[in-house]
């Protein structure tokens, strides 16, 4: 019985069944997953994906641009979001030809929307590379019609290229050169740029109107118009100016920053060959002068600006010298000196005393002070390194303006006397602009010679 009863109480051993560790690991690790993906959302993990997506509606764009930094996985799911159909009809406004959009506050315009589109998608895409961040914001983009070169069927009344232009500088902002470089041949290639732009450059001017006022709307209201540092400008402008020979550099910053007729904002070709023009017409090729002879510039010499000015002057054909002398005055001091100190360097006297003659008539047509011009020629005497050659230039600059009031004088001869005459008119300014230039030069002889006795 005591044997019986031992065997009949003696303990059965439990036999544990051993699991899968692959099994085991794979379950646990998915449950880990789903738990810090339902932790980095926080309260929003009690809600279903459309309830969240009726949250976001009721948020501005920038409160989203704000939630996308709570963490990865919230990023993640608007990431998703951005790329549905509703939150496309949410987030990209398409209204470009009103001045205004109602959007979600009052008064917000559709520029700010975009500016605020810009962070949302720069702070989404943050982890990612700059290449797929540019694959991305495009393939949200390509929706829009209006974002494209030949996209818009009234390019000159939408708002679309300059919505798309903040919206890249706030993507891009803070982004090292390297990554700028990327965005530019991305942008370039996507909108087949370079054949585009190789067609008006090696075209007739005018030829092609309609392309050369859509490259210049896109190049200006996309690449150039809303960085605030000049050295970010200057930037874009020398990617969109360097891949090309100086001829077509020319004839580019020419459709870009040239005049253009008020009708249907085509670039006007003609305007610096057939008569003097007026500083709007050229302040915007001015600027863009100063911005590439600038600090911020680092790729151009002052050889390449001048390079750049002097084709320009013959850009479609020779301009007229008051309009050259216009330019320079407008691009300012230094570019004016080295320009003119070129010329007297290579020796080419005659063409620096015409330049001086016409920016003489510019101060005067123009109320600039007459004691710049004389400083100028004062200044550019002195690049001649031998007193001859600066007697030449004096004695060439007399003769331009001998030779100038003649022919003047002729033209109101053969076309009668009438005041409102455009002849009359040019020989009153340059006979007034010569009488100046000589009181500036006799005062300035004066006060060094009573400052010598």
């Amino acid at each position: 019985i005591c044997g019986k009863s031992r065997t009949m109480t003696s303990p059965i051993p439990c036999h544990k069944h051993r699991r899968s560790s692959r099994r085991s690991r794979g379950s646990w690790d998915t449950l880990d997953t789903d738990s810090q993906a339902l932790e980095a959302l926080g309260h929003f993990q009690t809600l279903p994906l459309e309830i969240f997506h009726m949250v976001l509606s009721y948020l501005s764009v920038k409160d989203i641009s704000m939630l996308s930094m709570v963490s990865k996985t919230i990023s993640h799911h608007l990431i998703n979001y951005i790329s549905t159909s509703s939150g496309a009809r949410r987030l990209l406004l398409q209204d470009f030809h009103n001045l205004e959009l109602p959007g979600r506050r009052e008064g917000a315009s559709i520029l700010e929307h975009y500016k605020s589109l810009g962070l949302l998608l720069k702070r989404c895409t943050l982890l990612q590379p700059t290449r797929d961040r540019l694959k991305y914001v495009h393939r949200v983009l390509s929706e829009v019609p209006c974002f494209k070169l030949s996209g818009c069927a009234s390019p000159l009344n939408c708002l679309g290229l300059k919505c798309y232009g903040v919206f890249l500088q706030i993507l891009t902002a803070g982004w090292d050169e390297l990554e700028c470089h990327r965005v530019f041949n991305f942008l370039w290639e996507l909108s087949s740029l370079a054949r585009k732009v190789q067609t008006v450059v090696s075209s007739r001017a005018g030829s092609a109107r309609k392309l050369e006022l859509r490259i210049r709307l896109f190049c200006r209201r996309v690449l150039l118009n809303h960085w605030s540092h000049r050295s970010d400008s200057a930037f874009w402008l020398t990617r969109i100016l360097k891949p090309w020979p100086i001829v077509n550099q020319a004839r580019l910053l020419y459709i870009i920053f040239g005049p253009v007729s008020s009708l249907d904002g085509s670039v006007v070709w003609q305007k610096m060959i057939e008569g003097p023009t007026d500083e709007a017409s050229l302040k915007g090729l001015a600027e863009a002068i100063k911005l590439l002879y600038g600090t911020e510039a680092r790729e151009w010499t002052a050889d390449d600006v001048i390079s750049l000015v002097d084709e320009l002057s013959v850009v479609p054909q020779e301009w007229l010298l008051e309009n050259n002398a216009r330019l320079l005055l407008l691009s300012g001091n230094n570019i004016c000196f080295t320009f003119l100190a070129s010329k007297a360097v290579n020796g080419r006297a005659v063409e620096l005393a015409r330049l001086m003659v016409f920016m003489a008539l510019v101060c005067e047509k123009d109320l600039y002070c007459m004691d710049w011009a004389v400083k100028m020629m004062q200044k550019v005497c002195k690049v001649f390194s031998t007193p001859w050659e600066r007697n030449n230039f004096l004695q060439c600059l007399e003769n331009v303006f001998a030779h100038m009031l003649m022919d003047m004088l002729q033209a109101v001869l053969a076309g009668g006397q009438d005041e409102e005459d455009s002849s009359f008119i040019n020989l009153f300014h340059l006979v007034n602009a010569q009488a100046n230039f000589h009181k500036e030069i006799l005062y300035m002889a004066m006060r060094s010679s009573s400052s010598t006795t």
